[in-house]
């Protein structure tokens, strides 16, 4: 049977958790004598595929069975590129040279050493690449070796932040919590370069104001802008809004916010919270402020809202009664100390389950969240483009006239 199909009951629980997988299993091939290849299977919070990777550097025996991979290990989660390498591709320090050259953050290696020695290369490997590095290690025995386990995170710097359990017989020891380092000064923000290469071909999807196309959807009362220039939004965007809605569990629903932002608007913005960071980080140069900006309030050469191909929403009940998301949408990551990041650690428990359920039906309807704003999500755009791999941006800015 191959990998996908005995799946399910890992994109059950990726479902229910709110969590990812990375899973390895042979992975049916089309060519090369159907030849099976030694695969990763990425499943990402929705328990959607999110890429597949098969190893590229066989060893020994592995030749006469499996067909090698062709293309590398890559995919963007939570704002975060992560790349992937399976046992005797860390063999091979172009691998992960690699993967730090193509912008990738953290580094995900499954492998099966017999030695601590072995594991311990890990450190070194984070250091020359200035790379997260999470190995997942086998345990047990597996053809003529012994997996020694020790499973372990690293910093960049090399300090090494987290340690399995080492395997020393029959039965593996207790093991032990992984945890990376925080990851939210890891976010690719709105400000990355690679954002703003993505190229545009806008493809004249029509703006539409979401209060007369979608009386389902619950829209709030915006009591700065009594003209409505907040309520359109592009056509492909709501139509996902609404399928997002029709999947949410029973008694709750969306609450849309704010969509289309006029660029001289977005500008203003902008430049007002750079401002405020100014006056309160004097030391800090302009790049630094434009990035730290750029976390609360998209640059206006990109911003998504400007495009109309970004929401701004929240969960209520179905009486229209809010639910504790963790923090008032619009926090600052200085209001909110951070918890304004959709991971962002130590919310309340059912703010986390909340924003999982929101995360599953507009990931599942194909939005996009930008990390740093849980309330946040987008198609069609630039940012919407760098996460999902698309090669084009569908949707670029309008002006309030609709050019």
């Amino acid at each position: 049977m191959s990998g996908p199909s005995r799946l399910a009951p890992v994109r059950e629980a990726c479902r229910a958790t709110g969590t990812a997988a990375v899973v390895n299993a042979p992975g049916r091939t089309a060519g090369d004598g159907c030849r099976s290849a030694i695969s990763s299977f990425v499943l990402g919070p929705d328990g959607a595929l999110l890429t597949r990777y098969d190893k590229i550097h066989l060893s020994g025996e592995e030749n006469a069975v499996f067909a090698p991979g062709t293309t590398e290990g890559r995919f963007t989660l939570g704002g975060i590129r992560f790349a992937l390498a399976t046992c005797f591709d860390n063999s091979f320090p172009e691998v992960a040279a690699r993967a730090a050259a193509d912008g990738c953050r953290v580094y995900l290696a499954s492998s099966f050493h017999d030695s601590a020695e072995r594991v311990a290369r890990y450190a070194q490997q984070a250091r020359d690449h200035g790379l997260q590095v999470l190995l997942a290690n086998g345990t047990g025995t597996g053809g003529s070796d012994a997996g020694c386990g020790l499973s372990g995170a690293w910093l960049p710097s090399g300090e090494r932040v987290a340690t399995a359990a080492e395997w020393t017989g029959a039965v593996p020891g207790d093991g032990a919590e992984l945890v990376l380092a925080d990851v939210r000064d890891h976010i690719t923000l709105m400000s990355d370069p690679a954002v703003a290469a993505i190229p545009v071909k806008e493809c004249g999807e029509p703006l539409v104001d979401v209060r007369t196309a979608a009386p389902a959807l619950l829209v709030a009362e915006n009591p700065h802008d009594t003209l409505g220039a907040f309520a359109p939004l592009r056509e492909g965007v709501l139509q996902r809004l609404l399928a997002a809605q029709k999947a949410l569990p029973d008694g709750l629903r969306l609450q849309f916010v704010e969509g289309y932002r006029p660029p001289g608007l977005q500008r203003r913005y902008f430049e007002e919270y750079a401002d405020g960071l100014r006056a309160a980080h004097p030391g800090w140069d302009a790049d630094r402020r434009h990035r730290a900006a750029s976390r609360y309030v998209s640059p206006p050469e990109i911003a998504p809202h400007s495009a109309g191909g970004a929401v701004d929403l929240t969960l209520v009940t179905a009486e229209g009664e809010p639910v504790d998301m963790g923090t008032p949408i619009d926090a600052s990551p200085e209001e909110s100390d951070g918890a304004c990041y959709t991971g962002a650690p130590d919310l309340p428990p059912a703010a986390r389950a909340y924003r999982r359920v929101l995360n599953a039906a507009l990931t599942a309807a194909g939005l996009v969240n930008y990390p740093t704003e849980w309330w946040h999500w987008s198609y069609g755009d630039r940012y919407w483009a760098l996460t999902t791999g698309a090669g084009h941006a569908l949707y670029g800015p309008k002006e309030p006239d609709g050019r």
